[in-house]
């Protein structure tokens, strides 16, 4: 395994993929990274849709106008959920899980991407959220927050650059107005 400090710099968003389909283990990891994630009050309220099937990742690329493209060409999305009237921090949890799910996908050599959903549409006023619903016949009170887009690498991106990490944003005891 690798060490957290080399998986965190490693980990880059990939939006291009190889069309090599994931191992049935590697998806089992993956979900059970998600799972497994802390929420608030130890609820595990967040829901989970894999999707797999060509059609329904080609929809989702289209759920909203700009940045969903990608997913046409992923081999997996997992769609995460939650319910805002169960859990008051849904979003909170349901990114917890979304990382949780990427550092995983990052340990088995595998790219992933977040598409973020919630609060995004289309031109016609269309929410992403309604989209999303209707392709996967999701329950109504389930809130679509994020599609994370998972496969083999098709691209290579250069791990974080230590030299740019903003320290100067890290405040120590009180917020320091330099």
């Amino acid at each position: 395994m690798t060490e957290f400090k080399d998986l965190a710099q490693m980990r880059r968003s990939h939006r291009k993929f190889t069309e090599q389909e994931l191992s049935a283990d590697d998806v089992r990891l993956i979900m059970r990274a998600a799972l497994m994630a802390p929420t608030s009050k130890g609820q595990r309220a967040w829901q989970f849709v894999v999707v797999d099937d060509k059609q329904d990742l080609e929809k989702l690329a289209d759920a909203k106008d700009l940045g969903a493209q990608f997913l046409k060409d992923a081999p997996l999305a997992i769609v995460v959920l939650g319910d805002p009237v169960q859990n008051d921090c849904w979003v909170e949890d349901g990114s917890i899980a979304a990382i949780s799910m990427q550092y995983q996908a990052e340990d088995l050599g595998l790219g992933s991407c977040w598409v973020q959903m919630r609060g995004r549409g289309l031109s016609d006023g269309t929410s992403a959220d309604t989209v999303i619903r209707g392709i996967l016949d999701i329950p109504e009170n389930l809130c679509v927050l994020c599609v994370i887009a998972l496969g083999y690498k098709a691209d290579e991106r250069k791990p974080q650059n230590e030299d740019k990490l903003k320290w100067e944003n890290v405040h120590i005891g009180k917020f320091r107005h330099d």
